[in-house]
């Protein structure tokens, strides 16, 4: 038998739980989507695709963004729904390798995730917060060292989020924020309620309506637990129980604190899970569990195949609830 995904709810008892109480046990019964959800999930999705419009093709953008006190201009890949009417958009963050291939191009996995919302009806937009900033990657850059910090980070996400909320076929009220790996530390780093930037952007006369979930994938939480991380919107975590990069123990210990948080997570399965990438070691990357000894990075089908539908279940539950 296959290995189930291991899920820790923490009790909803706030105003704006990932998953209403009401849907809580059926949750935790449907950790393992069965055959039947899958067959289902996929003819739904066909469906509504052969109802709507041709899809608007994919391309560049410019977001408006801030370093300190000085304008910058990002750029994201911009993959919109197909426009019938208003839909909910999720704001994906790329990790530390960036977001772009040695082509240019976007990477294998901001497209295949852009492809899966957009199967969804959700527009999505993959920021790219290194180029503009003369940087191709952080991964082999030592923490502490790095130019672009969670300072430029968070600033970058809600300048998107902006973005996001201005654009016509977008239903600011549903939006989502989604990280991968330093992408997925960015998304803590931007819905920490408890941080005076997060505050001071949340305050401004521009600031765009708060992300209805953030979902982050194996992300570093050692300093937001360590600064008592307290999530501005709901919070889904996906962790690879292996993962010697970023080791989900801190992650782990972040949402015991918070009941509002929920956590994923898979036996065996290291940094980069989410792929078809054969396990690695990775020789090149100064930071981890083991500084100087490698990173292990790659796929393990089964977390694959289950995180990307958990990832679909509380988007869609999340932009259904009012």
């Amino acid at each position: 038998m296959r290995p189930v995904a291991a899920s820790l709810f923490l009790a909803a008892t706030l105003p704006l739980a990932v998953v209403p109480p009401a849907l809580f046990a059926q949750e935790i019964a449907a950790q393992e989507p069965t055959a039947q959800d899958t067959v289902a999930t996929h003819l739904v999705a066909s469906h509504e695709r052969a109802e709507r419009p041709p899809t608007q093709p994919a391309h560049w953008v410019r977001v408006p963004g801030q370093t300190g006190a000085s304008e910058l201009t990002l750029r994201g890949w911009w993959s919109p729904a197909a426009n019938a009417g208003a839909r909910p958009a999720v704001l994906m963050l790329h990790g530390c390798g960036g977001m772009v291939n040695k082509q240019g191009h976007p990477t294998v996995r901001m497209r295949e995730y852009a492809r899966l919302l957009n199967e969804q009806g959700w527009h999505t937009l993959a920021l790219d917060s290194l180029t503009p900033r003369g940087e191709k990657e952080l991964c082999t850059q030592r923490a502490g060292t790095r130019k672009v910090t969670m300072t430029e980070r968070r600033q970058d996400a809600w300048a998107a989020l902006r973005w996001l909320a201005q654009q016509p076929g977008v239903d600011a009220q549903r939006m989502a924020l989604l990280g991968w790996s330093n992408g997925g530390s960015a998304v803590l780093a931007a819905t920490a309620e408890q941080h005076a930037a997060v505050r001071s952007l949340r305050q401004a006369d521009d600031a765009p309506p708060l992300p209805k979930l953030a979902v982050a994938f194996y992300p570093g939480c050692e300093m937001e637990s360590r600064r008592g991380y307290q999530p501005l919107v709901p919070l889904v975590l996906m962790l690879g129980m292996a993962d010697d990069w970023t080791p989900p123990q801190f992650c782990l210990d972040l949402a015991r604190k918070q009941p509002q948080v929920a956590v994923h997570s898979w036996a065996g399965a290291f940094h980069g899970f989410d792929s078809d990438a054969p396990v690695r070691v990775r020789t090149d990357v100064p930071n981890g569990i083991n500084p100087g000894q490698g990173v292990h990075v790659g796929g393990q089908a089964n977390a694959k195949e289950e995180s990307r539908q958990l990832l679909v279940r509380h988007l869609r539950m999340a932009f259904t609830t009012p």
